[in-house]
């Protein structure tokens, strides 16, 4: 289901944002504040939203970090780590932990990858997604917090490195990573589309904070783990469902 369920003609008929807390204080989506303007590139975060793989590094977080004498819970490593980047966690995990632990990282990419290759799947929906804008002729690009080894893998395992071979763009290759804007403003300047044409996916809070840093629209994807009220506010519309993607961003 889409949030809202008629989001306004091209992302944008200016329309106010709003928001309430029901009775069992759930959030409440109201209509984003988009501005009008075609959209020419939608910039895909990866893991979670292109394929399925932040329910397996959780896991494997979680696990790893008990190991290393770090007890803490699902919810806490969605909340710290979810669509940060690799720098960002080892080095919060070595002032947790008290100490340098260089050898984790390597562990945790080792256990990860074993994972990748057993139980990696597509996030439903996004391949006919990505058919219906290809149709449409709008271009698309990868920008995710996650190193170029690692979307090599993800991507290659799930079918869709030749869909964005040339157009992934990593954390690695910037100064600051998501929740700062510049990795979409790298990606969209590589591109060659102004931000104001730009509309990032994103299922992290971090990436959805760093898309509004970036002065871009976004989509919120809360079909996995992030709750929709983390990613509800200016210039975002939040959907569950992948489904709901193509039409919303080819809405004419």
């Amino acid at each position: 289901m889409t949030t809202p369920s008629d989001p306004p003609e091209h992302l944008g008929a200016p329309v106010a944002s709003s928001s309430a807390v029901s009775s069992d204080g759930a959030v409440v989506l109201g209509p984003p504040a988009w501005p009008t303007g075609p959209v020419d590139l939608v910039i895909f975060d990866c893991d979670g939203v292109l394929v399925d793989s932040e329910r397996l590094a959780v896991r494997v977080e979680v696990q790893l970090l008990d190991e290393f004498g770090w007890q803490v819970s699902e919810a806490e490593v969605l909340d710290r780590f979810v669509g940060r980047s690799d720098a960002h966690m080892l080095s919060t995990v070595e002032a947790e932990l008290g100490r340098p632990v260089p050898e984790f990282m390597d562990q945790y990419r080792t256990r990860l990858f074993e994972a990748f290759e057993s139980e990696l799947s597509v996030v439903d929906g996004v391949v006919d997604v990505l058919d219906q804008l290809e149709r449409h002729g709008m271009a698309t690009c990868v920008a995710s917090s996650g190193t170029h080894a690692k979307m090599s893998r993800t991507l290659g395992l799930t079918g869709l490195w030749d869909r964005f071979d040339g157009r992934i763009f990593s954390a690695t290759e910037v100064e600051r990573g998501k929740p700062e804007p510049d990795l979409f403003l790298f990606a969209a300047a590589a591109m060659g589309v102004g931000r104001e044409q730009c509309v990032v996916v994103e299922d992290s809070r971090a990436g959805i904070t760093a898309a509004r840093a970036a002065g871009m629209r976004s989509v919120g994807y809360a079909g996995g783990l992030t709750p929709a009220a983390w990613l509800q506010g200016e210039l975002t519309v939040v959907i569950d469902d992948m489904a709901d993607l193509a039409p919303l961003l080819t809405r004419r």
